[in-house]
C-alpha cells in the first residue's frame, strides 16, 4: 500500500485559487482537515483539467449509482487561508472515488527535476472531500479561470495589457487589429 506524506480524510475546507496579477497569478490548492492546512503550488492547467475531471467523475457516479445531483454550497469558503506555505509544486494530479463513504479524492503528487528524480521518490498526498465540496471547487475555479487575461480570438492565447503576438494576424499584435 501507498504511503501519503498527508491524507486528509475528509477535508473541512478545499480550494484552489490564484494570488498575483493576471497573467503572473500563482494558483494554489489548499486543503484543511482540523488544525492540518496543506497547500501546493498547481498550475492553471491544472486547476482547470481538475475542475473538468470533478464535472466529469461527478456525473458518473451521480448517473451510475442515481444519486442526486450535488448542491453547490456557497462560496464563502473558498479562500485560502493565511500563512501560504506551500509544500510543494504538483507534477501529477489524479481523481478517485470512494462509493462506501461517497468520497471523492484528489491524489497528488509532487513535481521534481531530472536530478531530483534520480536521487528520490516524490512526495504524494490525497485530499478527500465530499461531492458537494468537489462541486463548488470545480464552480469556482471555472469562475478563477475566467478572470484571468482576456482570450485573443484569433489566436486563443492570452492577451496582455500591450497585445500580444498573434501568428494568424501574420505577427502583427491583437489589439491593433480592432482599430
Amino acid at each position: 500500500m501507498a504511503s501519503y506524506a498527508f491524507d486528509l480524510k475528509p477535508c473541512s475546507r478545499l480550494t484552489v485559487d490564484a494570488l498575483g496579477p493576471a497573467g503572473q497569478r500563482t494558483f494554489y490548492l489548499q486543503g484543511v482537515k482540523g488544525r492540518q492546512v496543506v497547500t501546493l503550488i498547481i498550475e492553471k492547467q491544472q486547476a482547470q483539467a481538475l475542475a473538468a475531471g470533478i464535472d466529469e467523475l461527478l456525473s458518473e457516479v451521480e448517473e451510475q449509482a442515481s444519486l442526486d445531483r450535488a448542491p453547490e454550497p456557497g462560496s464563502d469558503k473558498l479562500s485560502l487561508l493565511d500563512p501560504l506555505s506551500p509544500r510543494f509544486r504538483v507534477g501529477r494530479l489524479g481523481l478517485g472515488y470512494e462509493a462506501d463513504e461517497d468520497l471523492v479524492v484528489i491524489f497528488v503528487q509532487e513535481l521534481l527535476s531530472d536530478e531530483e528524480e534520480a536521487q528520490r521518490e516524490p512526495v504524494t498526498g490525497r485530499f478527500w472531500a465530499s461531492r458537494e465540496q468537489m462541486a463548488a471547487l470545480s464552480a469556482h475555479v471555472g469562475k478563477l479561470a475566467a478572470a484571468g487575461r482576456p482570450i485573443c480570438a484569433l489566436c486563443g492565447n492570452p492577451i496582455d495589457l500591450d497585445g500580444h503576438f498573434c501568428p494568424p494576424s501574420n505577427g502583427h499584435a491583437a489589439a491593433t487589429l480592432w482599430q
